[in-house]
């Protein structure tokens, strides 16, 4: 005899996915997105830039590895909710510490399996990304419409992820940088470290003033959810920073410097979330798969008023994935060089990055 439902997730057209409950089991309105990777849901569940969204797993089986205590991105998970097609609860992994729906329970995320995850995914792509309610079985279409409708839409994703006080992580190298924090992945800080590089991350409102006086060779502006036109105190630092420091951005902070210089940013229909996003350097014409998360992109035609230039493209839908202002010493991408999921083609700006400082300090 087959298992009853006991959880729901309803769109805002009141469309309904029937499935059981896993994490959480509260009642939860988040916006609906969806991730491509086929490994690595432990560091998207820990991703800050997740904040307030629901992600769907269009692999199927999901859970079969664990947790464990290094793979985390965040120390504290604010991912809204997840949903996945299958759940194993048992799973099986040296380094498996907790099962994910442990986890989930322990940092209040809800989670709904057995639905069908390539029907949600294919919305999505159809009709674009939307608001949904993770709720139980006794909650009608209807009223679960009105409670989504109800609910506010939230703006302040950068101040609840970034820390609260500035955090030193040394390296051995003579190299030291600061990293404004959006909500920033950890990978980013190792990814730095493994290189000899000594990184301060101060919280997203802390000024230019302030980053001066700990005296940096360069400045990190990191990853982080929402609206990047809401983060405005790191938009006016970087107003103010540009020029005098190498710059390097990822994702949101790609986002940022735009809109330093006078660029728009657009949201896009469903974003791009995945391991497998082919994108093109335009200056050495390799083709480089990058892990990608984010809603929102830099529209085109606002930058031909700026000294910025577009260095890489979007081979699936032509969208700008890289910026630079060589005279400035600045430059960002819209992906994720530092993967944590996903492929590791794009390290090298990394080491870019460490050699605009180089330069920077021997001029």
């Amino acid at each position: 005899m087959k298992r009853p439902y006991d959880r729901k997730l309803i769109l805002e057209d009141g469309t309904e996915y029937y499935g059981y409950a896993f994490g959480d089991g509260e009642d939860k309105v988040t916006e609906i997105v969806f991730n491509t990777s086929p490994v690595g849901y432990q560091e998207i569940l820990s991703d800050p830039s997740y904040t307030y969204q629901t992600v769907v797993m269009s692999y199927p089986l999901i859970g079969n590895y664990g947790i464990n205590s290094d793979d985390f991105e965040t120390q504290t998970p604010t991912i809204g909710g997840f949903a996945v097609r299958e759940y194993n609860d048992f799973p099986s992994n040296w380094r498996s510490e907790k099962t994910l729906s442990e986890v989930m329970k322990e940092y209040k995320i809800p989670g709904i399996y057995g639905i069908d995850t390539r029907k949600l995914v294919r919305s999505i792509r159809d009709y674009g990304s939307r608001r949904c309610l993770l709720t139980g079985m006794e909650t009608t279409a209807e009223d679960g419409v009105k409670i989504i409708s109800r609910a506010p839409i939230l703006t302040d994703a950068v101040a609840k992820v970034s820390r609260k006080k500035i955090t030193e992580y040394p390296a051995d190298g003579e190299i030291k940088i600061v990293a404004i924090d959006c909500g920033m992945k950890q990978n980013i800080v190792r990814s730095l470290n493994r290189r000899g590089v000594s990184v301060t991350v101060v919280p997203f409102d802390t000024s230019s003033e302030a980053i001066e006086s700990l005296n940096p060779d360069g400045i990190f502006i990191s990853n982080g959810p929402g609206d990047p036109t809401d983060a405005v105190p790191v938009i006016n630092a970087i107003k103010d920073l540009k020029g005098k420091y190498p710059i390097f951005g990822i994702c949101l902070g790609h986002q940022i410097i735009s809109l330093a210089y006078g660029a728009k940013t657009y949201k896009l229909k469903f974003g791009h979330r995945g391991g497998n996003h082919p994108v093109k350097n335009l200056a050495t014409g390799k083709i480089e798969i990058t892990s990608q998360n984010h809603s929102y992109a830099v529209e085109a035609g606002s930058l031909k008023n700026t000294p910025l230039t577009v260095t890489h493209v979007n081979l699936l839908d032509g969208t700008i994935e890289g910026i630079e202002c060589k005279k400035d010493k600045i430059f960002s991408v819209q992906y994720h060089p530092e993967s944590a999921p996903g492929p590791q083609d794009s390290s090298y700006l990394f080491d870019k990055f460490i050699n605009i400082i180089k330069e920077n300090k021997n001029a």
